[in-house]
């Protein structure tokens, strides 16, 4: 664990002090190999399941593969970053890529955090560096808009979830993770026990988050600049889904009737969100509403509580995670040539980038969840899952999978075919920075399709 987070605290230093000519090479580098050193936590798994480096700090199935992810979208940010920010003077570009740093670190401990007041700390302090990154480095007029949208909805939901952590330290007198899941069930039957297990997931599914309090993401994912859009769509959704999955021990005698209202909201936000989606001018935006759906499948998944609803969960947040960032990074390349975002003005782009056209479809495949991604067999799992419980899900979940595969062919479509528009005049080739940014998220997804143990959680 150390050997992961000193180089990460170190890495600020190397910024600060780097040659300016050096920032960006030295602090890709630097990231890059720290996120190779991360993959040898995918295989490090003691008896019990947790690995500890003290007993605030630990890793077990569930953690590590969002650890992973965390730090294997550091080196990706600050690669899609240089062109967007190259224009800037010196201190901002450190501070631009201090403020990325600084998210991984508190991912880092929000992750592997065992206890759960230092998670919840962690999962406050990621709120900084992102409102910063939205509010300063947005592209458009609306972010302060975007950025009071996402600090209002997170701490109104995220304040009664504190309140809960401590009526439940002075309930069950630990709040450790490793220890939590010993202490005897409480008999919740009166309106305030009900009341203290909404405060504990509410945050969770505002974060997440679950259709009806969803307002904040489109903004924030469409004002953001490209770094943020990345970190919001690959990790910071699925602190959401990761809070749900480690509470939800404690929650256990009355989730099986509460629950109810929540799984059907996350459903019909499947379909609701895909539809949105299928009449979107907007790119990003409409990235930004399949992010929605997707999650809501995961929430759906982890909330009825079964072994193959947490893998589900847990294998489409890793799979979701790569595809969305992804797609993200290649509406950037789009909107760094042609200065728009709606899909109409800037059309026919396989006549004039060939090679991206391809990532576009990898990608726009990876998102409609084809065979044999990870996407599919997450989604796969979670319906599954949600079938044996109930067999009227299956209307809205198989709506919702056929939504999804019809707005990734339209954007797909919409962005790639078609005649070039006339103003197109001088748009410059493709680098080579950008194909191997999009080759380092779309070549694990590939590579997860030969090893998905490794994404599997606790169901070996």
């Amino acid at each position: 664990m150390l050997k992961i987070l000193l180089p990460t605290i170190m890495l600020l230093m190397t910024t600060w002090l780097s040659p300016q000519k050096f920032i960006w090479p030295a602090a890709l580098a630097h990231s890059l190999i720290i996120a190779l050193i991360s993959l040898f936590w995918l295989s490090n798994f003691s008896e019990t399941g947790w690995s500890c480096m003290n007993q605030f700090m630990a890793l077990d199935p569930l953690s590590s593969p969002l650890l992973v992810l965390t730090c294997w979208l550091l080196p990706l940010m600050i690669l899609a970053s240089q062109n967007h920010t190259a224009a800037e003077p010196g201190n901002r570009q450190r501070t631009y890529i201090s403020l990325l740093i600084s998210l991984q670190i508190f991912l880092i401990m929000a992750f592997s955090a065992t206890e759960v007041i230092l998670f919840y700390v962690m999962f406050e302090a990621t709120l900084v560096p992102t409102l910063l990154l939205i509010t300063r480095w947005g592209n458009q007029a609306e972010r302060l808009n975007a950025g009071t949208y996402f600090l209002f909805y997170t701490l109104a939901g995220s304040l009664p979830l504190l309140v809960a952590l401590l009526l439940l330290q002075n309930a069950a007198g630990t709040l450790s993770l490793l220890t939590l899941q010993y202490t005897p069930a409480f008999p919740m039957l009166s309106t305030a026990d009900k009341i203290w297990w909404a405060g504990c997931l509410l945050a969770f599914l505002v974060k997440m988050p679950l259709y009806g309090m969803h307002l904040w993401l489109p903004k924030a994912h469409v004002e953001a600049p490209i770094a943020g859009s990345m970190v919001l769509a690959a990790v910071l959704l699925k602190l959401g889904g990761y809070g749900m999955m480690r509470m939800m021990i404690m929650l256990e005698p009355i989730t099986k009737e509460l629950s109810y209202p929540f799984i059907i909201l996350a459903l019909w936000g499947v379909i609701m969100t895909g539809s949105i989606c299928l009449r979107q001018t907007d790119l990003k935006s409409l990235i930004a509403y399949s992010s929605v759906g997707h999650m809501g499948l995961v929430a759906g998944g982890i909330l009825i509580q079964t072994p193959w609803g947490f893998t589900g969960a847990l294998i489409l947040m890793i799979a979701h995670g790569l595809t969305s960032s992804a797609l993200f990074c290649l509406a950037n390349t789009n909107y760094e040539r042609t200065h728009t975002r709606t899909m109409v003005l800037a059309r026919g782009m396989q006549i004039v980038l060939p090679l991206t056209t391809t990532w576009w479809f990898i990608a726009s495949l990876a998102n409609l969840a084809l065979p044999p991604l990870p996407n599919l067999m997450g989604e796969l799992m979670i319906v599954t899952s949600l079938f044996n419980w109930s067999w009227a899900t299956l209307a809205l979940t198989g709506g919702g999978m056929l939504i999804t595969a019809g707005y990734s062919l339209y954007m797909f479509l919409m962005t790639q075919r078609g005649p070039l528009p006339q103003h197109m005049i001088a748009l410059e080739p493709a680098h080579t920075r950008e194909h191997l940014l999009i080759a380092l998220h779309l070549i694990p997804l590939l590579l997860l399709v030969s090893k998905p143990e490794l994404i599997w959680g606790w169901t070996f």
